[in-house]
């Protein structure tokens, strides 16, 4: 197996919901153990430069991301803003920055994982394949591009399309939690596990949030908006069978479009 096919398992797994690593083989935990060598004490000072050397970067990119999303008024700052950002190492070995796309005006707004090859050469999210599925899926209650507005999680591509880390993921989560802010959609789409459970805040996988409607709060928001979780057409490319759900899901945000300002 290649590293890239290995990368889309473990992807594949964690939307299924296996997040749990267990052994290939039955290990008895009954059975005593070999008795080891007790680990030599660290002592306390070491243990404080490790945690401040490891943890000071991130919490640092994390609060420069926060207070610089939080001034940009306009999506045309936060773009700006985000371009000249450099607390997160994505940026480094991506082609372009992938901010969004569609109408900023469009009462839903739908939210994936991160760009990809295609999206990262490009510049807009969801244009490789992924993205013809959901032009489709779109299709099926009525809605193009002219009338929703797509952007990630992540506006910078994983080397290797690789799942992204949770620092980069917390890192890149005061801009898209602006993003969503500065656009004020009525309804909010997220696609794939890795945005519902970011937006929302919860460890729950896909399988069991897809479907139900939720509220998604932020500080800038004037109101909670209803929020819907849904597959990512990335997984519904890997796995077919589950397109019937996603389109029990898209006929559920037809229905609500009707009952939403």
């Amino acid at each position: 197996m290649t590293p890239d096919a290995a990368l889309a398992a473990l992807r594949w797994l964690a939307e299924m919901g296996a997040d749990e690593p267990i052994s290939e083989t039955p290990v008895d935990r009954f059975l005593a153990s070999t008795p080891r060598e007790a680990p030599r004490p660290i002592p306390p000072a070491s243990v404080g430069r490790a945690i401040s050397s490891a943890g000071a970067p991130r919490a640092e990119a994390e609060l420069s991301a926060r207070e610089s999303a939080a001034k940009a008024r306009t999506l045309a700052e936060l773009e700006s803003t985000l371009a000249g950002f450099d607390g997160c190492a994505l940026k480094a070995t991506a082609t372009r920055l992938v901010f969004a796309d569609g109408n900023p005006k469009a009462r839903i707004m739908f939210v994936g994982e991160a760009p990809g090859a295609d999206e990262d050469r490009q510049g807009k999210p969801f244009v490789g394949v992924s993205g013809q599925l959901l032009d489709r899926m779109l299709s099926w209650i009525g809605l193009d591009r002219s009338t929703v507005y797509i952007s990630n999680i992540l506006p910078w591509r994983p080397p290797g399309n690789r799942a992204p880390t949770p620092a980069e993921i917390a890192i890149c989560l005061p801009f898209i939690e602006r993003h969503i802010e500065l656009v004020d959609p009525a309804i909010l789409i997220m696609l794939g596990g890795t945005a519902a459970k970011t937006l929302l805040g919860t460890a729950e996988g896909i399988n069991r949030l897809r479907g139900r409607w939720m509220d998604y709060s932020s500080q800038g928001l004037p109101r909670p908006l209803p929020a819907l979780a849904t597959f990512h057409p990335a997984y519904l490319l890997r796995q077919p069978a589950q397109k019937r759900d996603a389109w029990r899901d898209f006929l559920t945000v037809k229905n609500k479009l009707k009952t939403v300002l």
